[in-house]
């Protein structure tokens, strides 16, 4: 991963990010010598962090998003004392979505192996790297299983959009259109509402207690609501 270069005339559009992005890598390292593969000093974690959000500001983002990314960390927040290891979990929030082109399938799977790039390269051991991008691919059907709570929790976070208000969620639902405006008005009308029906066909949408209390009766009602008003119930 090639990290985007610092200038001093650079305007930071995201310090809290930044700040929460250099945290997390100092948890991430632990107890391990900062170093990069063949014993040099990791580097500064910020330029990755430009990086990241620089990917996250993609014009051709609507729903994918710096935003989408802040809200994310800000739901593993609330839902920290699940897991069991939580710098993994917001590792792996950063990253689930670093890659996105919404005409592609492979989405997860270059996000992932972005992780397994830069990881190591900010000193960050491998069986860290490994779960960061496991939990990465994960995100492509959000059903972890009973026995994985760090699954739970970055998948509880990603899908907590979906228990919004119903004008969040019709902004939510209006800004998925329009990543995909590129999809006639009859194949996203198909595409979709086999997404709402495989989510709602879930035992649970969220798997950990606290993510299941507050969203899943919302998220389970605008679901349902998006599907009627598609034509697909």
């Amino acid at each position: 991963m090639t990290p985007v270069s610092r200038t001093a005339d650079t305007t930071d559009p995201a310090p809290e990010l930044h700040r929460r992005w250099a945290a997390t890598v100092a948890e991430a390292r632990g107890s391990r010598k900062p170093a990069a593969p063949g014993g040099a000093p990791a580097p500064d974690p910020a330029p990755y962090a430009d990086n990241l959000l620089s990917r996250w500001s993609e014009p051709h983002r609507r729903y994918h998003t710096v935003d989408h990314l802040a809200a994310v960390l800000d739901r593993i927040d609330e839902l920290a004392d699940h897991a069991d290891d939580l710098a993994v979990v917001q590792l792996a929030a950063w990253f689930h979505d670093a890659v996105y082109r919404p005409d592609r399938s492979e989405n997860e799977e270059r996000s992932a192996a972005l992780a397994e790039r830069a990881l190591p390269e900010l000193g960050i051991g491998a069986a860290r790297t490994a779960e960061v991008a496991r939990l990465v691919r994960l995100t492509v059907t959000h059903d972890p299983a009973p026995d994985d709570p760090d699954g739970e929790v970055l998948c509880d976070a990603d899908l907590a959009v979906l228990a919004g208000s119903p004008d969040q969620y019709a902004a939510y639902a209006a800004a998925v259109r329009t990543e995909y405006a590129f999809v006639p008005d009859p194949a996203f009308t198909t595409g979709r509402s086999a997404v709402l029906r495989q989510l709602l066909a879930l035992p649970r949408l969220f798997r950990t207690p606290m993510g299941y209390d507050l969203w899943e009766h919302t998220a389970r009602r605008n679901l349902t609501t998006e599907l009627d008003l598609l034509g697909g119930a």
